[in-house]
Formats: C-alpha cells, sequence, structure tokens
C-alpha cells in the first residue's frame, strides 16, 4: 500500500469503531501509557486533543492534571506547531478543528517538555510513525532542545510490521497500543 493508501485504509477503520469500542479501547492504551516509568518520572507531559479517529484523550488529560503534573497542548501556526499549557477552559476550535490552547495559555519551551504522547495513522513494532502529511510533529521532534521521550499510541490495528520511512521521520521510544506495549529492541511478540 502506498503512504495515502494506508492512511486512507486507517481512517475508515478508526471510524468504524463504536463510541462504546473507542472510549474503552482509549482508556486501555493511556492506561498503559500511565504505567510507563518514564510518564511516573515526567514533570511536563506534552499530549494531544484527539480529532474523531483518534484514541479520545479528554478522560486522560483530565486525569493527568490532577496528578500534579504540567500538560501542555499543541497549537498550530501556519507550519509550526508549539505547545502551551492544557486548560480545559480555553480550549478552541484551532487548525484543522482540533481542539487547541486559546488566548492566555502559557508557551512550554521543548526544553521543558520531558514526555511527549504522539498521534499517528500508522506505526510499526519498532518504532516507526507514519502522521498525516503534514509532518509537524516530525519538525517538533526534532528541534536540537527536545530531549523527551517520544511515546507513539494507537489502537492495535494501526500497528503494521513496517513502514515506509524518510530520513526526516522521527522514531518513537515506545509504540502503546490498548493490548500491549512495544519498545524497539526488545521481543515485540511479548506485549508488555
Amino acid at each position: 500500500m502506498t503512504k495515502n493508501e494506508l492512511r486512507r485504509e486507517m481512517k475508515r477503520r478508526n471510524l468504524s469503531l463504536t463510541a462504546g469500542e473507542r472510549a474503552k479501547k482509549s482508556r486501555r492504551i493511556f492506561s498503559r501509557v500511565e504505567r510507563l516509568p518514564a510518564f511516573a518520572a515526567a514533570r511536563t507531559v506534552a499530549f494531544f486533543c484527539a480529532l474523531g479517529d483518534e484514541p479520545e484523550t479528554l478522560p486522560a488529560l483530565e486525569r493527568w492534571r490532577g496528578l500534579g503534573k504540567r500538560i501542555v497542548v499543541p497549537r498550530v501556526e501556519g507550519e509550526r506547531m508549539a505547545f502551551f499549557e492544557y486548560i480545559s477552559e480555553t480550549l478552541c476550535a484551532g487548525a484543522f478543528g482540533i481542539c487547541e490552547p486559546g488566548a492566555g495559555a502559557g508557551l512550554c519551551s521543548p526544553a521543558e517538555i520531558d514526555f511527549v504522547v504522539v498521534p499517528g495513522t500508522a506505526f510499526s513494532p519498532q518504532g516507526a510513525r507514519m502522521g498525516r502529511g503534514r509532518g509537524y510533529y516530525d519538525r517538533y521532534l526534532s528541534q536540537r532542545e527536545f530531549r523527551g521521550v517520544k511515546v507513539g499510541v494507537c489502537y492495535a490495528h494501526q500497528l503494521v510490521e513496517t513502514l515506509p520511512v524518510e530520513p526526516h521521520d522521527v522514531a518513537m521510544d515506545c509504540v502503546v497500543t490498548e493490548c500491549a506495549t512495544y519498545v524497539p529492541g526488545q521481543d515485540a511478540s511479548t506485549p508488555r
């Protein structure tokens, strides 16, 4: 499959989930993320506000905010993406219809982020990620000052054995589905 064919197929599969299935799978995904040692150690966690075909993030956003961690979410401005303080009351529709931090949310520098949860269209167990094709996350995560742990999240059906990768694609440190956690270099056949 080409990248665009794979994107269309994954979107179709994601949108075929019922609201109940999406909620259940999302809870399992973010429960697994919460059990990662790097998450426990993180002071500042970068997260995302989900689109309708991504694991739903609002319950985890609210729960994580109550854990004493600083939660930041992205805002897109032109070709640039930056992370700002998560304040649920100020979220507004932004680029591509995604909820973004509104006025008054404080900017977070890439160097302050300890842990980032990254959405994607598809991932491989080796940490390869295919996004939506606009490169926002790849540009952000490749900044010299960014040193956080990169965790890709997706539904299990979005995990594919291999993905075409390009030199600018940023690999994940691990990939989490509702069924397993995959760490590159470890036996991916043994879910953690």
